[in-house]
């Protein structure tokens, strides 16, 4: 069994203000930094045997900054667990997006849940079976994390209203193909649970 922990990336300039970043390539900020000092720190009590990021500098930073603390190298690259595309909404607040396209309209360039499922999935299975009975770390975000734990939950996560923080753990288990959700929305007060199964 190979353990996959998604870590989604620190906050930005863009998240502090609402705003949809996309595939827009939008820095940490000094507050997403030090998310990932925190995260990292949690993380370093268990073993790690490898660490990936989306391509986005949000993620690769984070990643970065976490392998420092988990005694890893430079992160490898996943562009398919790079954020959702969200087109023409791109820098604007949810209340942007609702004054130009109302609930329901489409949004162009867009890309739909299904379609990250699509090429995230792919992806960590194939990371799974790379990694047989190790335990990696992919910095990912959160459209892409939200999108994988509906998947594998049948919509039962994330609850109704219930958001995915920045610098947040999900841990996942591969199995014969499978990826099942193991932990959801760990935080830095969850640093035993971070370690728990993977020694």
């Amino acid at each position: 069994m190979t353990f996959i922990s998604l870590v989604r990336h620190g906050q930005t300039d863009w998240n502090l203000a609402k705003r949809i970043q996309g595939s827009s390539d939008i820095p940490l900020n000094d507050t997403g930094r030090a998310q990932a000092e925190t995260t990292g720190r949690a993380l370093a009590g268990g073993r790690f045997d490898a660490i990936y990021a989306s391509p986005l500098s949000r993620a690769l930073d984070t990643a970065r900054i976490i392998a420092g603390h988990v005694g890893l190298g430079e992160p490898g690259t996943i562009p398919a667990v790079a954020e959702r595309q969200y087109g023409e909404a791109e820098g604007l607040t949810g209340e942007q997006i609702l004054a130009r396209w109302p609930e329901g309209a489409p949004v162009p360039g867009r890309e739909s849940r299904e379609q990250v499922v699509a090429r995230a999935l792919p992806a960590l299975r194939e990371l799974g079976e790379q990694h047989p009975g190790e335990n990696v770390i992919v910095v990912s975000h959160g459209g892409v994390i939200s999108s994988l734990v509906r998947h594998v939950t049948d919509h039962a996560l994330p609850g109704p209203g219930e958001l995915i923080p920045n610098g947040s753990v999900h841990r996942f288990r591969y199995l014969d193909g499978e990826l099942t959700l193991d932990r959801f929305n760990l935080g830095p007060e969850d640093r035993d649970l971070f370690t728990a199964s993977v020694m």
